[in-house]
């Protein structure tokens, strides 16, 4: 890989030395190399309504001393633009010293392919993949009025120098696509969505009619949501259904066990590690190393290769997810979890792939165990607080159970609880662990990364539920 030294008068030995030159005085920090192709294709009322583009090249020079950090980016490779950066840096932290840790660990191995997924399929086929999809869909029902459908690629290039010209290099494709169905019956319309992606290739999702799979999912969707009432409201058990539902672990549990909210002490779980925090049935883990998954790093933006972190074991919190930065201040190992979302940003604590390990119990016999409750399979947006894990979910496919039968679909339904709270009301899981089909974009301090979620089904024997019916 020499994509960031070519065209350029910058040599990768004045770079090593430049580097080396900056962090001299420093704790930690590197130079990040970033060279990214997108591409997105959007059909929406039977026409191809918007295609984009687009390419950046740049790096980022990091210098971290203490808990300082000091931070220059540019679009412009050139030995000048880095010196100046260089000097930027050592200006802003000149009253500062720290002690270099050239922490190196190169025992990881390749998790994905390098093939670039833009360049694997001609323009044309991505256009008529969406067309395909649009008429397929029409064709099902006339009660189908509108159909949306996107796919959208990425291809990005990474290149990490540290001091002693230590040298980390990645190639990470990923892929996208989504549809979305909107039908219409007597005067009322209702809406399903679904998706697929992950790191490899358009055709590892749409190949083979395996597109049609995820129009079905959403027609499905929509076709339920018709027939939907008022969801009702109040208090009671709610069992949630495998893979997607992980979102509410994700953003509930999963932002509250990275390292700098518990170092700052702005997490709920920042003075309970090796104390009782879920109920003994409750496992959850962040693992990066999954093949071919959305969220899924060879190595984390720093260098430092993924991993599998056990979180919380058998209700236990064991671990946080830590960048360099903070399980340096903690007296920690990097976990591999330090990501960016392009080189314009300082790396900090993210997930990968967070989720909880299967049990031993069927969905059925949750079903069977309750009364009167929810059944929850798929959720849209909500909003979390980290600082005390309070949560609020809607549901975009969902169930009452009565007398241990799943009854009709309702609408409105909002799940509303405390994170850490409702691991311990958690009663069964499930054997039926699953993944999310690979739609995961996460937020945070205003950068957004791709991640993966997934659970089993889970029963939690007291939550609100928020509806439309008293």
């Amino acid at each position: 890989m020499n994509t960031f030294f070519t065209d350029t008068d910058l040599t990768r030995e004045q770079a090593e030395q430049i580097v080396s030159d900056t962090l001299k005085n420093c704790d930690d920090g590197e130079l990040f190399f970033e060279s990214s192709k997108s591409e997105s294709f959007v059909l929406d009322d039977q026409k191809i309504k918007n295609t984009s583009y687009d390419t950046s090249i740049g790096y980022g020079l990091r210098a971290v001393t203490d808990d300082v950090t000091a931070y220059s980016h540019s679009n412009e490779i050139s030995k000048k633009s880095l010196s100046e950066a260089s000097k930027n840096l050592i200006s802003s932290l000149k009253n500062k010293k720290g002690t270099l840790d050239n922490f190196s660990q190169k025992t990881n191995s390749r998790i994905y392919g390098d093939t670039n997924p833009i360049e694997a399929k001609p323009f044309n086929e991505k256009v008529l993949i969406l067309k395909n999809v649009d008429e397929y869909l029409r064709q099902k029902d006339s009660s189908v009025k509108q159909v949306t459908a996107s796919i959208s690629g990425e291809y990005q290039e990474i290149e990490i120098i540290k001091s002693g010209s230590e040298n980390f290099k990645d190639i990470r494709p990923l892929v996208r696509f989504n549809v979305s169905v909107m039908v219409e019956k007597n005067g009322r319309k209702e809406t399903g969505s679904y998706g697929t992606g992950g790191r490899m290739n358009y055709d590892d999702y749409i190949a083979n009619n395996d597109w049609k799979k995820v129009c079905d999912q959403a027609y499905k969707q929509a076709m339920i949501n018709l027939e939907s009432k008022d969801a009702p409201a109040g208090e009671m058990k709610v069992v949630l259904g495998p893979g997607w539902p992980g979102i509410l672990l994700h953003e509930a549990i999963g932002h509250g066990l990275e390292g700098d909210f518990n170092r700052k002490k702005t997490s709920a779980f920042h003075n309970l590690m090796n104390q009782k925090v879920a109920s003994e049935h409750v496992t959850i883990v962040d693992d990066g190393t999954i093949t071919n998954r959305r969220g899924s790093i060879t190595i984390d933006d720093e260098g430092t290769p993924s991993s599998r972190t056990v979180l919380i074991e058998n209700g236990i919190l064991k671990n946080y997810m830590q960048d360099r930065l903070n399980a340096r201040l903690m007296k920690k190992k990097p976990t591999g979890n330090g990501r960016r979302e392009s080189f314009e940003c300082a790396p900090m604590p993210r997930m990968t792939n967070t989720f909880m390990l299967e049990g031993k119990h069927s969905q059925e016999e949750m079903i069977k165990s309750v009364d009167k409750g929810i059944f929850a399979v798929s959720f849209g947006g909500g909003q979390v607080d980290i600082t005390n894990g309070k949560f609020v979910f809607s549901c975009t496919e969902a169930y009452e159970i009565n007398n241990g039968k799943i009854g009709s679909p309702v609408k409105g339904a909002t799940l509303i609880g405390n994170g850490p709270d409702i691991l311990t009301k958690v009663s069964m899981v499930g054997n039926d662990m699953k993944l999310d089909p690979g739609i995961g974009t996460c937020g945070k301090n205003g950068q957004w990364v791709p991640v993966g979620v997934g659970q089993p089904s889970i029963l939690v024997d007291e939550i609100t539920v928020g509806g439309t019916k008293l």
